[in-house]
């Protein structure tokens, strides 16, 4: 995500028109509190202060992309997606209320635009794998039967969140691969809990069902 980022805070200096008139006398200030927290961030971004915004950047571009990725199934489009959700949120930091967590709005524009763009088209049949996309494979050290079922199992696992429609397959994302709580995941969404659930449980059977004859017993997935 290097060349994302980096390109994230260029589109970013050069949108530094889109922030409301202001000093920025919070600029300094940001180059040395690396570990404020986003809302002292937030509040010198909507200062005008665009390093500010580039540290909110550096905490979050990672996770987003990984988030956006198993959204859209491909590197290049995801990034792209990073960046102009990134680009949207400077241009829209001003009308940021916070009644909500600052990644919580930031991931609700991203996922959004991934969801957009998943349903203009119809599944990749690349895999996206469920863990970290950037770890090096571990050896665990199972025989070679146990890796090749292993290996059946996931890829198997692979394609079925893969072929969930967007609505489906952003919800088992967010909440059981991302780790969100139900109330974050459901504000990403833009749903009410209920709705959310709903959809959760929906994609988790659908998940269960397509993976069923690879596991050794009915204990689910």
């Amino acid at each position: 995500m290097s060349d994302s980022l980096t390109t994230v805070t260029r589109m970013v200096a050069l949108d530094c028109e889109a922030v409301p008139d202001g000093e920025h006398s919070a600029t300094s200030a940001a180059r040395t509190m690396t570990t404020a927290d986003d809302a002292g961030l937030v509040g010198r971004a909507q200062a005008g202060d665009r390093l500010a915004f580039e540290e909110l950047v550096r905490r979050h571009a990672d996770r987003l992309n990984a988030v956006v990725l198993r959204l859209v199934d491909d590197r290049d489009e995801a990034q792209e997606v990073t960046q102009e959700a990134f680009l949207r949120a400077w241009r829209g930091i001003a009308a940021f209320k916070g009644e909500a967590q600052f990644f919580t709005w930031l991931y609700r524009i991203g996922v959004n635009e991934a969801r957009r763009r998943a349903q203009r088209r119809p599944p990749s049949r690349r895999t996206v794998p469920l863990d970290d996309q950037h770890a090096e494979p571990r050896d665990t050290g199972p025989g070679p039967q146990r890796s090749l079922e292993q290996s059946d199992i996931r890829a198997a696992l692979e394609r079925a969140v893969r072929d969930l429609p967007p609505e489906y397959r952003a919800p088992l994302i967010l909440r059981d691969v991302e780790g969100l709580s139900t109330a974050e995941a459901a504000e990403v969404m833009g749903l009410e809990q209920a709705a959310f659930k709903s959809r959760l449980h929906r994609a988790r059977l659908t998940v269960r069902a397509a993976v069923a004859s690879y596991l050794p017993d009915e204990d689910g997935i």
